[in-house]
């Protein structure tokens, strides 16, 4: 069955009504984006001055309170892991990527890891790649929110803050897996070993030069502080991954929006196109119309 001018007219307008909100979409992805790519921009900053007063107490104490990666075995098969992803849709591959890119890595370990994801959609993707999460996480839905979301994981995986200070619990491993941003509205899985604090990752921060000639002093026990900044290290690991998680999703959906917004362009056209056709077939019809009727009267 043919359209008419009357139903063209409300696919048009049902069109044009999903493009503003496509465009609405679109423009809060976009201003989103910004407010977490400055998050980053700011947690570098605050990243780099944690690993400054990190070396600085690691090469007073001379050793820490961490695992090594001899001495203590580690819990045989126990490996966990955080996977970052999204709660909501129209973002594309942005849950598929990171989750495959977990199950490949997590593959390549010893043992049956365990796995809590942030996001319902990266969930349920977890779960048909073979890995089903032990727990679930909600996104954040602005820079405040994402605090509240790191004390949930350190308090929801296995108490990581006691494991990375004494050593103790039943993660001997934990990895972070997220989408990072790239270039425009590209993005790119990326994996983090959080835990163990090895023996390595000590000697690397106490080898950091100290970025100015006044030498830095550790004011009370150096055992306190230093416990102090490995908690802050833990939470600004988390929060980072977390806000750039963030922007890499806002930065798929923009993109989604963006084709959504010209495919619908396309589709307006060709309604219109159809639109124009049809109301002058219309008209044709009635102008032949009279003037069938004029010429049977004149004759």
């Amino acid at each position: 069955m043919s359209d008419t001018t009357a139903s063209l007219r409300r696919k048009i307008s049902g069109a044009g009504d999903l493009q503003a909100v496509v465009r609405t979409m679109k423009a809060a992805a976009a201003s989103s984006i910004g407010q977490y790519e400055a998050s980053v921009r700011a947690l570098g900053d605050y990243y780099r001055t944690v690993q400054l007063g990190l070396g600085v107490c690691l090469r007073k104490t001379g050793s820490a309170p961490v695992r090594a990666e001899r001495g203590r075995p580690a819990v045989a098969g126990v490996v966990g892991a955080v996977v970052f992803g999204s709660d909501q849709g129209l973002v594309g591959q942005f849950n598929e990527v990171v989750a495959d890119y977990a199950s490949q890595t997590l593959a390549g370990l010893p043992g049956g890891p365990r796995v809590w994801a942030v996001g319902e959609r990266v969930h349920a993707r977890l779960a048909d790649v073979g890995l089903p999460p032990r727990g679930l996480f909600a996104v954040p839905t602005s820079v405040k929110t994402i605090t509240p979301l790191v004390g949930q994981i350190l308090l929801g995986s296995e108490t990581l803050e006691s494991e990375a200070l004494q050593g103790q619990g039943d993660v001997s491993e934990l990895y972070l897996f997220y989408n990072r941003p790239t270039s425009g509205p590209a993005y790119a899985p990326v994996g983090q070993r959080l835990l163990p604090l090895d023996e390595s990752w000590r000697r690397e921060l106490a080898g950091r030069p100290w970025p100015s000639r006044n030498l830095p002093e550790v004011i009370g026990g150096g055992t306190a502080t230093l416990r102090a900044l490995l908690r802050e290290y833990l939470f600004v690991s988390l929060f980072r991954a977390s806000a750039e998680s963030l922007a890499s999703e806002n930065a798929s959906r923009l993109a989604a929006m963006q084709r959504a917004d010209r495919n619908i362009d396309e589709l307006l056209q060709e309604l219109t196109r159809s639109y124009h056709r049809v109301r002058q077939s219309g008209i044709d019809a009635e102008l032949f119309d009279v003037i069938s009727g004029f010429e049977a009267l004149s004759s």
